[in-house]
């Protein structure tokens, strides 16, 4: 079982948690107007990592048809014969119902919404299959993140962790454009939908730099929702230019960069505005 985990766990990038958890973890900040218990940041934190893993799991198990056939995922552990269907729909029950279980941890209404959080989640993985705008409904999965950190701190909903969800939804629906790009041809042919298969790789690249500018207008508004100052708008700063840098490595004759766009930028820009958040929120210049 060793071997098939390890390649579960190579295969759903496990790793790649890092991007939705700063936004989880600085809105804890923000709902705490300071530091979160240290304990509350470590529910949150196993919170992100199974939910994430339940949720990119069986994205792999729903999409392993078309994964079999597109050269670029062929390698992918389903595919590949690393790991079978069943160990597969082990490893999503586990990670769901530990998902469940630490949000019962954290407090009730965390533990009320869990089970709505998988299904939404979950119910990513089959949208490529109804609609050209599926980026969005995975900007939406992550858009829980933020929401989720707020939840756990003050057991509420409020307009700061919602503009955060919204940019969160805006800055994935532009990063998973870009991505698409490299399988427009492929969508076609398999009859899947996407925005670059809809309007083509160069229009597609325009509105990916579109919804990030949403993305940075709405951070902007979080400053004024969370009542931040200078240190966080230096952050969102920083996003625009990582963002502005992330669409210069991308041409529609050339997307050979797309995995530096799309793994190592928004890494570091997540991380990045999450360090700006937590600083201004400790500062309090």
């Amino acid at each position: 079982m060793i071997k098939p985990l390890a390649a579960i766990l190579g295969d759903i990038k496990i790793q790649h948690t890092l991007f939705a958890m700063p936004f989880a973890i600085m809105s804890a900040f923000m709902a705490a107007d300071g530091v979160p218990p240290l304990a509350l940041l470590g529910w949150i934190t196993a919170a992100m990592v199974l939910a994430r893993s339940a949720a990119m799991a069986f994205n792999r198990l729903v999409d392993e048809p078309f994964d079999s056939e597109n050269p670029r995922t062929q390698n992918r552990a389903l595919p590949a014969g690393e790991a079978s269907r069943v160990q597969y729909m082990i490893f999503i029950l586990a990670c769901g119902v530990g998902f469940i279980m630490v949000c019962s941890m954290i407090n009730v209404m965390a533990a009320r919404l869990a089970p709505f959080a998988l299904l939404i989640v979950f119910f990513y993985s089959y949208t490529k299959r109804i609609t050209h705008y599926s980026h969005f409904f995975l900007g939406l999965a992550l858009s829980l993140a933020p929401m989720g950190g707020w939840v756990a701190v003050r057991e509420e909903f409020a307009l700061a962790p919602s503009l955060l969800g919204i940019a969160v939804i805006f800055w994935l629906a532009g990063l998973d454009t870009i991505y698409s790009c490299q399988d427009a041809r492929f969508d076609s042919e398999k009859g899947l939908y996407s925005i670059p298969r809809r309007f083509g790789v160069g229009k597609a690249l325009s509105m990916a730099s579109a919804f990030h500018a949403v993305m940075v207008a709405a951070l902007l508004l979080v400053a004024v929702a969370a009542h931040l100052s200078w240190i966080y708008l230096a952050g969102v700063g920083f996003t625009a230019l990582m963002l502005y840098y992330e669409h210069s490595l991308v041409r529609p004759e050339d997307l050979s960069k797309v995995n530096v766009a799309f793994f190592n930028v928004n890494g570091v820009i997540s991380v990045g505005l999450m360090v700006f958040t937590i600083a201004d929120i400790i500062i309090k210049p």
